[in-house]
């Protein structure tokens, strides 16, 4: 019953049911398994399914997954049972995943272009001379520390891979996004 019930555990997380999750990572203790492993699910449900709705909880899941290589069983158990719960409780985004997952797709199956002249490094005699590096304008010189300028290649300029959800801190962003999107 190892695959069902760490099924059960991060879904129930993801699920925001804490009364589950707690049920099934103790079910999994008293099973055998090892806290290791259960901390790397809390770490990766911190990041796939909280994301940045909650940015913190993949600070508190590392955390938990250090403390629990600290600390052992028994105690690690309650290490386990905190990062759990306030990932069970806490807003949910799968925005970050969803936006590796279609500009990895763009990368494997699109013509994607070269990185733009501007933004290239020049470490080289003679790399400035061909553009390198020329043009671009560093952030922090300007009012709010943004620019506009181009970061993507010409030929997949204007794709959007960030969506963000207004879910917990993700909605700021959504807000700051939407603003900084419509500017020319």
């Amino acid at each position: 019953s190892h695959y069902d019930t760490i099924s059960a555990f991060i879904k129930s997380m993801r699920g925001s049911d804490p009364d589950a999750a707690v049920f099934y990572l103790a079910r999994a203790l008293h099973g055998g398994e090892d806290i290791e492993f259960l901390a790397r699910r809390i770490l990766i449900c911190a990041a796939e399914d909280v994301g940045l709705a909650n940015p913190q909880m993949l600070t508190l899941a590392m955390s938990a997954y250090q403390g629990i290589m600290a600390v052992g069983l028994p105690e690690a158990r309650i290490l386990l049972s905190e990062a759990a719960l306030a990932i069970a409780t806490s807003p949910k985004s799968n925005s970050a995943i969803v936006a590796i997952d279609k500009a990895s797709d763009d990368v494997a199956n699109r013509r994607t272009g070269e990185v733009p002249l501007h933004l290239r490094n020049a470490p080289v005699a003679g790399m400035a001379d061909l553009g390198y590096g020329q043009g671009y304008r560093y952030a922090h010189d300007y009012p709010g520390n943004i620019v506009d300028q181009s970061f993507l290649p010409d030929e997949i300029s204007g794709t959007i891979y960030y969506e963000p959800y207004a879910n917990g801190y993700e909605a700021r962003i959504k807000d700051w996004l939407s603003k900084r999107r419509k500017k020319p």
